[in-house]
C-alpha cells in the first residue's frame, strides 16, 4: 500500500538529536532593508547533518507542556543534561531571522560537502586558516537565502560567507572573522578577480553597490533574480517547515515587479548624532552636516547617500530636499535622527487641469496635492483622462494616499503599508484569482458549502479587505490590533464606496480575534493571514486550527516564519473525546502523532469534534523588492476534511 500524505504525516518525525554549538557570531538584518545590519552574540543549535543524502534533519518538536514557544530549527536545549554550573546569558536567536537562516544554509553545505561537525574534512589534512586581517581569492559556490554568497578557499573546505557576490565568482576578499566551531568564516568583498557566467557589472546602477547593504542583485540578469528567490522560497519549506517533501507541492516561478528600479515608495535614511551625543544631557550638536543616508555592509557608522536608485523620483525628490535642509538646519541636532520619505498620491481628471504643470505657482500646486515636501509634485499620465500628481511626505502623522487599480488607500505616512506600488495591481489580482477554490476541484466536492465570507487577519489599512470584497457575499471583515489602522481601514471602506454589510472591520489582539467572528461558519469562510516578520504565535494557530475556516491564503514577507507556521497547520491537531487520556505515543490515531509535533495543543483540555489539519495548495514568490535578496510567499491551504 502506498503512503498517503496522511500516512507520511503521521510517520514523519525526526530524531536526530540536536547539539548546540558554542557563540556564534553572525550579522543580522531588520525588516527595512535601510535599517543598519549589526553585529550580535548569540547561541544557535545546530542539527546533526544527514547521512546519506546531505539534506538537513529537523529538530524533533518537544512533547512538554506548552510553554508559549513552538520549537524551531535551530533552537531548543532538549536532551541537555542539568548542571548546576553557572552559565553566561547568551542572547536569542529570533525565528527565522537572518542568523538562523544563513546558518541553516550553511549547515547544509557541510553536510552536501560531506564535512564534519567541526568543520574539519575526515579524510583530508585541512590547510591553517588564514589570519583575521588578510586578503584571500575564494571561489563563490552558492548564494544563501540571505543573499550573501557562499564561498571557498582552493585547496579548503572552510566556508567563507561574502556579500555581493554570485555562484562562479572568483573574489578577493578580506577576512573579518573565523568562527572555528561552527567551520565558517565571514569576510569582506573587495573584489571580482573572475566574474562569473551571471555577472554583468554594467547592469549596476548605483554608485554605492557593494558598500551599501540596501542591495545585493543589481549585477544580475533579472530572470536569474527571479531564479534564485524562487530557491530562497524552495528551501524554506525544506529547512523549516518540519514537512516531509511529499507534502510540499513544486514551489511555482516567482512573480516579477513591473518596475525593478525606481519603485520604492518608503525610504528611511538616517544620520548619526554628533560626538557625545549618547553622554546624559548632551548640548554639543553638529557643527557641520553629517552624513545622512544608510548602513554600510559590515559597518555601524552611516555611509552619506545622495540617491537611491531604487527609490522613486518623488522618495528622491525629498531626499534631495532633506539634504538640502539638513545642510542649514544640522546645529539644531544634538542626537541622531531618521528621515521618513514617504509617496503621497493623487489622482485629477485630465478635465480639471487648467494648465500645465510647470506653469502653475506654488499656491496652485500646493491646492493640487496637499501634504508634501515638493515645491510641484510629479506629474505621471496615466490615461488619455487621467493624472497622477506625487509628492513626498516626511511628517509621520500626515496622511498619505495610494491608489491600486481603481481602489484608493490613505494611511498614516509613518505606518505600514507595501512599498513598492508597481507590484500591487498583480499581487492582488493573483490573491483574487485564489482566494476560492477553483472550479471542478474543493468548490464542486459533495456537500461543499460556497465561500461567503473573508476574515482578513493583520489586516492594516484593510489591503485585502477592501480588494477582495466584491467575491464575498457575507461580507469582508478584516481585524488588526492597532486601532488607527482600523479607523483608516474603516475610512477607505467608504472612500471606495463600500458600506459595513459589504466590509467592516475589527479592532482585536489576537487572543480575542476568534471570539469577534464565532457568528461566521467555518466551511463558508476564508481566512487571509498577512502576519509580520516573525509569523504567527501559538495562540493565534491554536485558534485557527479551532475555528478551522475551508481555506487559509497566508501571505508572507518572510518565507521562513511562513514555512514554520504552514507546517504547523499541516501537521493540524488531532480529536480526542473529551475526557479520554491521551496514550503515550499518541496511541493507533495518526493524528495523535501529529499533535506531539504541535506541542502547544494541550490534550487535556480538547474538546474539538474532528481532527483538524491542512493541505498545501500552492506556494509562490512575488519580488517586491527587486536588486535585494528579499522575496515575499503566499501560500494558499485547503483543510482536510477526510
Amino acid at each position: 500500500m502506498g503512503l498517503t500524505p496522511t500516512r507520511l504525516l503521521a510517520s514523519f518525525s525526526s530524531s536526530q538529536p540536536l547539539r548546540f554549538a558554542s557563540t556564534l557570531l553572525l550579522r543580522s538584518q531588520s525588516r527595512d532593508f535601510t535599517k543598519p545590519p549589526f553585529w550580535t552574540m548569540a547561541s544557535v543549535a545546530v542539527t546533526t547533518p544527514a547521512q546519506g543524502d546531505g539534506a538537513s534533519q529537523i529538530a524533533p518538536q518537544s512533547t512538554q507542556a506548552h510553554t508559549g514557544k513552538r520549537p524551531f530549527p535551530g533552537g531548543g536545549q532538549k536532551g541537555r543534561p542539568h548542571k548546576m554550573k553557572k552559565k553566561a546569558k547568551k542572547a536569542k536567536v529570533a525565528e527565522g531571522s537572518h542568523e538562523e537562516v544563513l546558518m541553516m544554509d550553511i549547515q547544509n553545505l557541510m553536510a552536501a560537502q560531506k564535512i564534519s561537525e567541526d568543520g574539519a574534512d575526515t579524510t583530508k589534512e585541512q590547510p591553517p586558516l588564514p589570519e583575521q586581517g588578510s586578503e584571500i581569492e575564494v571561489d563563490v559556490v552558492e548564494i544563501s537565502s540571505t543573499g550573501d554568497g557562499l564561498a571557498k578557499q582552493k585547496g579548503s573546505d572552510r566556508i567563507y560567507v561574502v556579500p555581493f557576490t554570485v555562484p562562479g565568482d572568483t573574489v578577493k576578499v578580506k577576512v573579518y572573522r573565523h568562527l572555528e566551531q561552527e567551520g565558517y568564516t565571514v569576510a569582506d568583498f573587495i573584489e571580482v578577480t573572475s566574474p562569473s557566467p551571471l555577472r554583468d557589472d554594467s547592469r549596476i546602477r548605483c554608485k554605492y553597490f557593494a558598500k551599501c547593504s540596501g542591495c545585493q542583485f543589481q549585477m544580475l540578469d533579472y530572470s536569474d533574480q527571479l531564479r534564485l528567490k524562487r530557491d530562497i522560497v524552495v528551501k524554506a519549506y525544506r529547512n523549516f517547515s518540519g514537512l516531509p517533501s511529499e507534502v510540499v507541492p513544486e514551489i511555482l516561478e516567482t512573480i516579477g515587479s513591473p518596475l525593478k528600479y525606481g519603485y520604492r515608495t518608503k525610504l528611511t535614511p538616517h544620520f548619526d548624532g554628533p560626538p557625545g551625543a549618547r553622554r546624559r544631557n548632551n548640548t554639543q550638536a553638529w557643527e557641520t552636516m553629517p552624513p545622512v543616508g544608510f548602513t554600510p555592509k559590515g559597518s555601524n557608522k552611516v555611509m552619506d547617500i545622495e540617491e537611491c536608485p531604487i527609490g522613486t523620483e518623488a522618495v528622491n525628490q525629498g531626499l534631495k530636499l532633506e539634504r538640502e535642509r539638513l545642510a542649514k538646519e544640522h546645529g539644531k541636532y544634538t542626537k541622531g535622527a531618521t528621515i521618513l520619505l514617504r509617496e503621497s498620491t493623487k489622482r485629477v481628471p485630465n478635465s480639471q487641469i487648467q494648465k500645465p504643470l510647470s506653469d502653475l505657482t506654488a499656491e496652485e500646486a500646493a491646492a493640487l496635492v496637499p501634504a508634501g515636501i515638493l515645491p510641484k509634485p510629479i506629474a505621471v499620465e496615466m490615461s488619455s483622462s487621467m493624472t497622477e500628481y506625487k509628492s513626498c511626505i516626511t511628517n509621520h502623522n500626515a496622511t498619505s494616499t495610494e491608489y491600486i487599480d481603481n481602489f484608493i488607500f490613505t494611511n498614516p505616512a509613518g505606518f505600514f503599508f507595501q512599498n513598492n506600488n508597481s507590484i500591487l495591481s498583480p499581487f492582488t489580482d493573483y490573491i483574487r484569482q485564489h482566494i476560492l477554490p477553483p472550479s471542478g476541484g474543493l468548490a464542486n466536492a459533495p456537500g461543499a458549502k460556497p465561500i461567503r465570507t473573508l476574515i482578513d487577519a493583520y489586516s492594516g489599512s484593510g489591503l485585502f479587505t477592501i480588494t477582495q470584497s466584491a467575491l464575498f457575499p457575507g461580507g469582508s471583515i478584516g481585524i488588526d490590533i492597532a486601532e488607527k489602522s482600523i479607523d483608516y481601514a474603516r475610512k477607505n471602506a467608504l472612500l471606495n464606496g463600500l458600506n459595513e454589510k459589504q466590509c467592516s472591520f475589527i479592532a482585536a489582539d489576537a487572543p480575542e480575534l476568534f471570539k469577534s467572528v464565532k457568528k461566521y461558519d467555518p466551511d463558508e469562510t476564508v481566512v487571509v493571514l498577512d502576519p509580520p516578520r516573525k509569523g504567527c504565535d501559538n495562540s493565534f494557530l491554536t485558534q485557527l486550527l479551532d475555528f478551522a475556516p475551508t481555506r487559509v491564503v497566508y501571505v508572507s514577507c518572510n518565507v521562513h516564519t511562513q514555512a514554520r507556521d504552514v507546517g504547523f497547520l499541516v501537521r493540524g491537531q488531532g480529536a480526542l473525546p473529551e475526557g479520554e487520556k491521551e496514550k503515550e505515543g499518541g496511541g493507533g490515531d495518526p493524528f495523535d502523532v501529529l499533535l506531539l509535533q504541535n506541542d502547544s495543543l494541550d490534550v487535556k483540555t480538547r474538546k474539538h469534534k474532528r481532527p483538524v489539519r491542512y493541505e498545501i495548495e500552492s506556494i509562490r514568490g512575488f519580488d517586491f523588492f527587486p536588486q535585494t535578496g528579499h522575496v515575499e510567499g503566499v501560500a494558499v491551504l485547503n483543510r482536510v476534511d477526510s
